[in-house]
């Protein structure tokens, strides 16, 4: 095989629909807007939620709540993922993005007491739930509030 003779896999490239190039390409004249009203015009439609002057139901249904701009989103571990570490080792923050555990730290890490933990690890997080921190230091480790 030769550079020249390289092609895309059958089906996987479509040409374009190029409208309003002659009657011969099925889409000429009106170019399949049809014939006048505000959808055939340039710049014509209706804004997205307009229901032709009906309340519009994003305004007939109550309001509720209120979304806080100072709220912080915690990275969730659980115990049980920690067992993949040997004994002795210094959890952290980054860490735990070094070693893929976690793709995004967000505002902090939370460590939770979901499971069993059988290693004796040295933890560094932001918080920690009251479970997790008995069953860190019942394991033999240290949690620690960075």
């Amino acid at each position: 095989m030769k550079l020249h003779e390289l092609k895309p896999a059958e089906g996987s490239r479509k040409t374009r629909n190029r409208v309003g190039r002659g009657i011969g390409s099925g889409n000429g004249k009106t170019a399949g807007k049809g014939h006048k009203g505000q959808n055939a015009r340039s710049g014509g439609g209706v804004r997205p939620g307009f229901e032709g002057g009906q309340t519009p139901l994003f305004q007939r249904l109550p309001k509720r709540g209120f979304t806080n701009i100072n709220r912080k989103d915690f990275a969730i571990v659980n115990l049980d993922v920690l067992n993949r570490f040997e004994d002795g080792t210094e959890v952290t923050p980054e860490f735990l993005l070094e070693t893929g555990v976690l793709s995004n730290v967000k505002s902090g890490v939370k460590i939770l007491g979901n499971g069993q933990l059988e290693k004796k690890l040295t933890v560094k997080a932001n918080k920690f739930s009251a479970s997790a921190k008995e069953a860190i230091e019942s394991a033999g480790g240290t949690a620690e509030v960075i």
